[in-house]
């Protein structure tokens, strides 16, 4: 199973300009590095604060507008992320409560597999099969 760890931002990973601590990159490397021995991490990054981001807000076929940051609800925001690939749910758990947080929030969320899809035909997998090699 996949699953994606959402880090949470707040007012200080959100400010512009805001940089983890040398301290807090070298315990992040730490964990990082057990999480690829182990063989569970397949990415993971963190995320420049939303006023360096936009979004894009689409309504209709053809309409898409552009909205650039900074964004007003911080605590909504992402401030990085893992892509971990594990047994189950509780695999997942026990890793992120080793990770090297003191305070904030993270999010963890399941990623689908193509396979769960129920109206994935046996050609749609295998474009994306070849797809993600190619990736």
């Amino acid at each position: 199973m996949r699953f994606m760890v959402i880090v949470k931002s707040d007012e200080k990973t959100d400010a512009a300009g805001a940089q983890p601590s040398a301290e807090n990159l070298q315990e992040m490397g730490k964990f990082n590095e057990e999480l690829v021995k182990a063989g569970v991490m397949l990415a993971g990054e963190g995320l420049h604060p939303s006023s360096e981001g936009f979004r894009i807000a689409y309504s209709g076929a053809t309409e898409a507008r552009i909205v650039d940051g900074p964004f007003a609800e911080s605590k909504e925001l992402i401030a990085g992320f893992w892509i971990l690939q594990v047994k189950d749910k509780a695999e997942v758990i026990e890793w992120m409560k080793r990770a090297p947080f003191r305070e904030g929030e993270i999010e963890i969320r399941r990623v689908f597999e193509l396979e769960e899809f129920d109206n994935a035909t046996p050609e749609i997998i295998e474009t994306e099969q070849k797809l993600r090699k190619q990736a």
